[in-house]
């Protein structure tokens, strides 16, 4: 854009210091050069941040971010801060925001998108409640997992030998509140107990009160009838805790 002052300079009617002085002023770029700037910085800090967030996702992760406002005219900053607001994660669509500290102290917030594009599981075939399920009532699907319910289960692994706790259609997506871990431990089994502690270590066995999945508390009624409390374990055998 031509100003009377690019006139007046194009035109020599400035000499001397006067002319340098005001060449220099013609060169400094504006205030909305400045914000786009700042704005560009911005985008790339906030971009880096969000790429951590979302390592080790599954998957093909790729990562949307709005460019902020250009007649928002931040100033540049010595130090940008991102981070997500409470309560939210780098999943499907949220606001992330990016703070300045110094020279300026200011906020701003874009609106981003991760979508998370992985196989997951599904119901090969009607499934009814108490199934022990098998490799041929798992299948697989690809999608996006943030447009999905919550818990989806990815592996294999994470369902076979699982009984249902709900009757399933064939097609549905298996999440992990849909299954039960098989039980370690039955009531009325026997079982070992093992303890261990500084310097000793006790094995016995006794009459299961309750089932218990790995990892599950359990009950245990001693042949002297004394009654423990120990963790189940794989296998049927259960760990006291001293």
């Amino acid at each position: 854009m031509t100003t009377p002052l690019h006139r007046r300079l194009a035109a020599g009617r400035l000499r001397g210091p006067a002319a340098a002085l005001c060449a220099a002023l013609v060169l400094l770029p504006s205030p909305a050069a400045i914000a786009q700037h700042a704005e560009g910085a911005v985008e790339a800090r906030v971009r880096q941040f969000l790429q951590r967030q979302v390592a080790g996702l599954p998957g093909e992760v790729s990562i949307e971010l709005a460019p902020l406002d250009p007649n928002s005219q931040l100033p540049a900053c010595a130090a940008l801060e991102p981070f997500l607001p409470a309560g939210t994660r780098a999943w499907g669509r949220f606001s992330v925001g990016v703070r300045c500290d110094s020279p300026v102290t200011w906020t701003a917030y874009l609106q981003a998108r991760v979508a998370v594009v992985a196989d997951y599981l599904i119901a090969a075939r009607p499934l009814r409640a108490g199934q022990v399920l098998g490799p041929a009532d798992l299948g697989q699907r690809r999608g996006d997992l943030t447009a999905l319910p919550d818990n989806l289960l990815t592996d294999p692994t994470q369902a076979s030998g699982h009984h249902t706790r709900i009757a399933v259609a064939a097609g549905s997506p298996l999440r992990g509140d849909m299954l039960r871990v098989p039980h370690a431990v039955r009531q009325g089994q026997t079982v070992s107990v093992l303890g261990v502690g500084a310097g000793f270590r006790v094995a016995s066995e006794g009459r299961a009160m309750n089932n218990a999945a790995p990892g599950e508390k359990v009950r245990v009624r001693l042949a002297d009838g004394q009654v423990v409390t120990g963790t189940a374990q794989a296998g049927g055998a259960v760990a006291l805790e001293f």
